[in-house]
């Protein structure tokens, strides 16, 4: 997990009752309900749960990357004390990169394949800082050493589909870092790669979080990624952030139905050689046409009419831990009682 000593006071971004809906020809799809969140300088929150769950439009809406025309936004969005919504076309283009970056999941996708990466890199520096093209040479090839890409100076002039998957996302990670942004934001950035150099990433992301005190939210479908990088966890389905706690009380100690599924579906969680894994039965709400209650409530053992007839409040189960569910004390009975390892030491 992330060393918590290096946090400093202040936020670097603070969501409130953020809703994010995507207009379609007749219909609504909302995939983001009302998500309150605050990213404290200097700490990692792992944002967890399946696909669909609105992870990634969570980030991605941080930098309003989302066009425009067909989104709705409101809410509160602020990183570090700047009004997100608020900002004009220029001021967002200042933003991003500088104040704020992201690594995408596939950097095949996200870099410019007509372009070599060092150049990418370059322009981003010359675009942000001013930095002569000679200053921004150097200061990318210095970029490439600190991910630890061999070669650097030969990987610099390589095109993105002239490196291996793990190699492009060291590149993606220099990318990111180059004009020394307070806040990153990491969209599954290991999904792709081998499990071996999943785990190289991780190191890496979390040596450079320390090292350079950095602001981060990992999304992840991961719970032992999450466990490895993380200061705080929140769990989110259907939109919602569901349960959140530091990552020991989230492991550990449980309360929400979808969080304690989580952990029973993971290979780790088989107590005995032989034992089936479990699995989540069902599939998640269709997003424009959500229950009036719970949205976990039609796959969840413990539900009740309670459950489905209105939204349940977030519940505080211990000091900073909070689940969004009205059986916290019975959903406790059935939590895992092995912990979940982290994917890496």
């Amino acid at each position: 997990m992330s060393d918590a000593s290096t946090k400093v006071a202040g936020l670097a971004v603070e969501l409130k009752d953020l809703h994010v809906n995507f207009i379609a020809p007749g219909k609504k799809i909302e995939a983001v309900n009302g998500v309150d969140l605050q990213l404290q300088q200097g700490e990692v929150v792992a944002l967890i749960g399946e696909s669909g769950s609105g992870k990634s439009v969570t980030l991605r809406t941080v930098m309003r990357l989302h066009n425009e025309r067909s989104t709705r936004i409101t809410g509160k969005l602020e990183v570090n004390g700047q009004d997100v919504l608020g900002m004009s076309p220029r001021a967002l283009s200042d933003m991003r990169g500088k104040e704020v970056a992201m690594i995408f999941q596939e950097p095949l996708l996200a870099l410019d394949p007509v372009y070599t990466v060092g150049a990418q890199i370059i322009e981003t520096i010359r675009r942000h800082d001013g930095a002569s093209r000679p200053e921004a040479a150097a200061r990318a090839l210095a970029l490439f050493e600190k991910v630890r890409i061999p070669s650097p100076q030969r990987r610099l002039s390589a095109y993105p589909h002239e490196m291996s998957g793990g190699m492009r996302q060291r590149a993606m990670i220099a990318l990111a870092l180059a004009c020394n942004p307070k806040v990153l934001l990491a969209d599954e950035p290991t999904t792709a790669l081998d499990a071996t150099v999943q785990i190289q990433i991780l190191l890496l992301l979390r040596d450079l979080q320390r090292d350079l005190g950095l602001s981060v939210i990992f999304v992840t479908h991961d719970i032992g990624a999450a466990v490895e990088v993380a200061d705080r966890i929140a769990v989110m389905y259907a939109g919602r952030i569901v349960e959140e706690g530091t990552a020991r009380d989230l492991i550990l100690t449980p309360r929400h139905p979808y969080t304690i599924a989580l952990l029973k579906s993971r290979a780790e969680g088989a107590m005995a050689r032989g034992v089936r894994l479990e699995t989540i039965g069902g599939a998640p709400p269709n997003l424009s046409d959500l229950p009036p209650g719970c949205a976990f409530a039609a796959r969840c053992a413990l539900a009740t009419d309670a459950c489905r007839a209105a939204q349940p409040p977030s519940i505080e189960v211990a000091p900073g831990h909070h689940a969004r569910c009205i059986h916290t004390d019975r959903a406790a009975a059935i939590a895992p009682v092995a912990p979940v390892a982290p994917v890496a030491v």
